[in-house]
This record gives structure tokens, C-alpha cells and sequence, in this order.
């Protein structure tokens, strides 16, 4: 699937890191280097601006290494790009960590997932068909 992209950063286009990847990562695309205290979110520009086919979503996920390594996450996880969305794609990073984080120029602050989505329609009814977890909540499904 072809995707129009204008790139308004420094850094190369977002690209696939093994044939089996599902995710691109996104660059900070940034003037002056960003430090995130603990607790901290800030919204990192990337410089891209993406024109999806209707029926898909880019999603903007966390780097698993940022997360684990350093407590670095996107707050909105998955943040969504809407195929009529035309600005600039930014990703909202928190600090989860006890330290400071300063995200630099170029670096890899999250990673983008093209999917494709389905439109609901709502049917208003009564009653809903039984099941055998019924209205169990949260860690109803788990092992008592």
C-alpha cells in the first residue's frame, strides 16, 4: 500500500526495520533537546504529515526499549492519526521513570502502525445474547 507523505524533518522517511515488522519508528524532529522530569508528558513534533486511505488509521505506540529501559511511554497509547487528519504528527510522551529523560534531535521516541479499521453502525435492541462470562468484570476470565 502506497502512503503520500510529506516530510518536513531532517531525518529519513519512517521505514520497517526487518521484513516482519509492524511498526516504523518516528523521530524527534526538535530545535533544542527536551527534558522530561518524572511525571512529565510534552507533545515531540516528528515533521511528518500523512494522507491515509479511508479505512485505515496510523496508531502511535510506545517503543518497547524506551519503555523498559528508561519508563519513556506515549501517554494515549495508541494515539490514532485519522485518515482525515492533515497536520503534523506529534507524539505525547510521559515520563513514568524517578529521573530526568531529554529526548534529543533524530531520536526514536515512538513507533507507527498503519491498520486498517471497520465503521460501526449501532443497533438499538433489548436484550443481548447470553454468554458464558455474562457480565463478569475485570479479571473475570482469570484463575480463582
Amino acid at each position: 500500500m502506497e502512503i503520500k507523505i510529506i516530510n518536513k524533518s531532517a531525518h529519513a522517511l519512517p521505514n520497517y526495520e526487518t521484513g516482519a515488522s509492524a511498526g516504523m519508528d518516528l523521530r524527534a524532529n526538535i530545535s533544542e533537546p527536551i527534558t522530561l522530569q518524572p511525571l512529565e508528558r510534552s507533545i515531540v513534533k516528528t515533521g511528518l504529515f500523512i494522507e491515509l486511505p479511508v479505512g485505515f488509521e496510523a496508531q502511535v505506540r510506545p517503543r518497547s526499549g524506551l519503555a523498559a529501559k528508561k519508563g519513556i511511554t506515549v501517554l494515549n497509547a495508541p494515539g490514532t492519526v485519522d485518515a482525515d487528519y492533515r497536520g503534523e504528527i506529534g507524539v505525547i510522551l510521559v515520563n513514568l521513570s524517578n529521573e530526568a529523560f531529554t529526548i534529543e534531535n533524530g531520536e526514536r521516541v515512538a513507533q507507527l502502525v498503519i491498520a486498517k479499521h471497520e465503521r460501526a453502525e449501532w443497533v438499538e435492541v433489548e436484550t443481548l445474547s447470553d454468554t458464558l462470562r455474562g457480565a463478569g468484570g475485570f479479571g473475570s476470565t482469570g484463575v480463582k
